[in-house]
């Protein structure tokens, strides 16, 4: 058990049989009484964000999070196949659990899967990717009204922002956090 003062970005803890992971932090003190501790967290089985408010002295259950290295092998439509990288086990981990970061996977990328009793909760991917571009709108010189971008598909289907000079065949790199390029690689 720890107290609700010790929550900071990135604990993890349970109230009620329900895991969380805190996203955001702040701690209110009143001129009288107690502290108010207000928590962003996301419920690590359903994805859900909502915000929880504790009073000082509060105690929750924090818990530890196993942490393995795997591998991105394939997918057959609902659910997407890892393997683990020391023990060479297979889990699989549905769809929904993971949109946020499919645009993103691409065959043997090497990710982090947390898990609690077995249990896969979260994915962490790198913070950026290399992608080639499949398909890219001609860029034509002067054409800067629309800040000098033009829209370029990748391999995983993922469209992003790209100045003119991005053409086919190219490889950028994107942020994983924002969707957006960063540079041609």
């Amino acid at each position: 058990m720890i107290e609700v003062n010790s929550l900071r970005k990135g604990t993890t803890f349970t109230v009620e049989n329900e895991l969380y992971k805190v996203l955001d932090y702040t701690h209110n003190k009143t001129g009288r009484g107690g502290a108010t501790i207000r928590v962003k967290v996301r419920n690590l089985r359903s994805s859900a964000t909502m915000e929880k408010t504790f009073t000082g002295g509060e105690r929750v259950q924090d818990i530890a999070l196993d942490h393995d290295e795997v591998q991105y092998m394939y997918n057959d439509g609902d659910t997407y196949y890892f393997m683990n990288t020391e023990t060479y086990e297979q889990p699989g981990i549905a769809k929904a659990m993971i949109e946020d970061i499919i645009p993103y996977l691409t065959e043997n990328m090497l990710v982090k899967i947390s898990s609690y009793n077995d249990e896969p909760l979260d994915i962490e991917i790198p913070i950026t990717v290399d992608l080639k571009v499949v398909h890219a709108e001609p860029g034509f010189a002067g054409d800067t009204a629309q800040g000098a971008t033009k829209p370029v598909t990748v391999t995983t289907g993922l469209v992003v922002q790209t100045p003119l000079f991005v053409n086919i065949g190219d490889t950028i790199r994107i942020d994983t956090r924002t969707g957006q390029y960063q540079t041609r690689v």
